[in-house]
């Protein structure tokens, strides 16, 4: 296939990124925006030795997955890849996407059947209602062709902004909220953050919400030191009652990371509180937590079955952010122990812990790499056992770390809960684990994003020695810990 040729094909599957894929005389093309089942019309736009990009002219005959997006903006946006696909094809698409990692990636053998001889992967666990779930959201701020300001999303692998304030995965505040931030712009002539000159003051809205108690937090991201006209868009946006929160978050990075570390409160408290279960969390501009917090329960939920806990095992949550999944299991166990490398989320859970009258968590802020290997060794060093009944683990995409997963395997927990992000360095990282000794027992998608490509995964693991014996221990004399608590 070449440049510019227009072909008639079928869609026979779907890659990852959300594409339709089908073929052209045997020539694989990738579709965006086209799902399974369709016969559509397509462009060639770039053309590969092996595979073709493809642009959708026109569907043909619809798939009968295929349903109407609810956004307008769905299409060029870059936010959502699948409202074109019904909600249970969805589904069926991350099952499919989570058990291919794991046989291709892992080496596994997987089944389709729960009895069935292998790794199972269990249907993915949906929302009932799977649009405007999300508590936060970063809304780009830029100029217009016609020199007004717009606020929206990327488009696809571009840092083109799709106009859009009504995204239908977000909660409907954020709306007003970009509204009144664009009124106060133009009124008193503050410009957007240009990219390609580094100038301009407004990079992005940053809006946080409260699914429990419906408060919000707004917070602008500016190439700057101060905010100027501060108490005027205090004023503007605390028109609504619902924004008890307004602070600013400098970034003056001439890169893509959206936040700064320095944050600037002008309105309220520096947080909101939301609850998970019967927790009580402290939300800052700069905390990590999940973003669908429907679904984060389920997640959660998911995790503590696979813990089984008695109340007398002792856990290590690495990786543990403001302390979610510490605090949240901390009341079946007899000792938690979280580590974070972000020292303003450590202090987040340290306050979560205070807030919810946990005394059985201690947290440690360091890399996960490092805190785990260092307490190995201190404790060997010491003759005392270095081992855990339990190890969760909830990395960030690009997975665990060789010298966390062999200081894991080094203390042989007798269970480790891996909460992935990316199912491709899960399956990685699995082959590692189950190499060493763990056995695979459970394998649970939940999907925390819908509408979009990305699945988070629970997996259990077993240890297979028969003759294990947990040793438990409480960290003694260990000065490197102490440094970090």
């Amino acid at each position: 296939m070449n440049k510019d040729q227009i072909a008639d094909i079928v869609i026979e599957d779907m890659a990852e990124d959300g594409a339709g894929i089908g073929k052209a005389d045997g020539y694989p093309l990738f579709v965006k925006d086209a799902v399974v089942g369709d016969t559509v019309r397509v462009k060639v736009m770039k053309d590969k030795k092996r595979y073709a990009y493809a642009k959708l002219l026109e569907v043909l005959s619809p798939s009968p997955d295929r349903v109407r997006p609810v956004c307008p903006v769905a299409g060029p946006c870059g936010g959502c890849q699948l409202q074109a696909l019904s909600y249970e094809a969805q589904l069926a698409f991350k099952q499919k996407k989570v058990r291919e990692h794991l046989r291709r990636i892992g080496g596994f053998a997987v089944t389709e059947d729960a009895d069935g001889d292998g790794v199972y992967v269990a249907p993915v666990l949906g929302m009932d209602v799977p649009f405007c779930y999300r508590n936060k959201e970063q809304f780009p701020v830029g100029r217009g062709k016609d020199g007004g300001i717009v606020t929206g999303f990327y488009a696809g692998r571009t840092h083109d902004i799709i106009e859009t304030s009504d995204c239908m995965l977000s909660v409907p505040v954020c709306e007003s909220v970009l509204a009144r931030v664009k009124q106060w712009m133009t009124d008193y002539d503050i410009a957007p953050y240009d990219e390609e000159t580094g100038t301009g003051l407004v990079r992005h809205v940053l809006i946080r919400t409260s699914r429990y108690f419906g408060t919000s937090m707004v917070c602008p991201v500016i190439n700057g030191e101060e905010l100027p006209h501060a108490q005027e868009l205090v004023d503007l946006l605390t028109q609504d009652r619902q924004i008890i929160s307004v602070c600013y978050n400098v970034n003056t990075g001439r890169d893509n990371v959206i936040l700064g570390e320095r944050v600037v409160p002008l309105y309220g408290q520096p947080c909101i509180i939301d609850k998970i279960s019967d927790r009580m969390f402290k939300i800052s501009p700069l905390s990590f937590y999940q973003v669908n917090p429907t679904q984060t329960e389920v997640l959660y939920a998911v995790v503590r079955e696979c813990c089984d806990l008695s109340g007398s095992e002792v856990i290590w949550d690495l990786y543990c952010g403001i302390g979610t999944i510490s605090l949240y299991l901390c009341g079946g166990a007899k000792q938690v122990y979280g580590v974070e490398i972000v020292p303003a989320a450590i202090e987040d859970a340290k306050m979560n812990a205070e807030i919810n009258g946990c005394k059985n968590v201690e947290f440690f802020c360091g890399r996960a790499e490092e805190v785990l290997p260092a307490y190995y060794e201190q404790e060997r060093a010491q003759g005392r056992a270095a081992t855990a009944d339990i190890m969760i683990v909830d990395p960030p995409r690009k997975g665990c770390d060789p010298a966390l997963l062999q200081t894991m395997l080094d203390m042989t927990p007798e269970r480790i809960v891996y909460v992935s992000c990316d199912s491709a360095t899960l399956a990685r990282d699995l082959r590692i684990l189950c190499d060493g000794g763990y056995r695979v027992e459970r394998v649970q998608p939940v999907d925390m994003f819908p509408q979009t490509v990305h699945v988070e995964t629970v997996c259990c693991l077993y240890h297979q020695k028969k003759d294990f014996i947990s040793v438990p221990y409480e960290p003694k004399n260990a000065d490197y810990l102490k440094q970090l608590k």
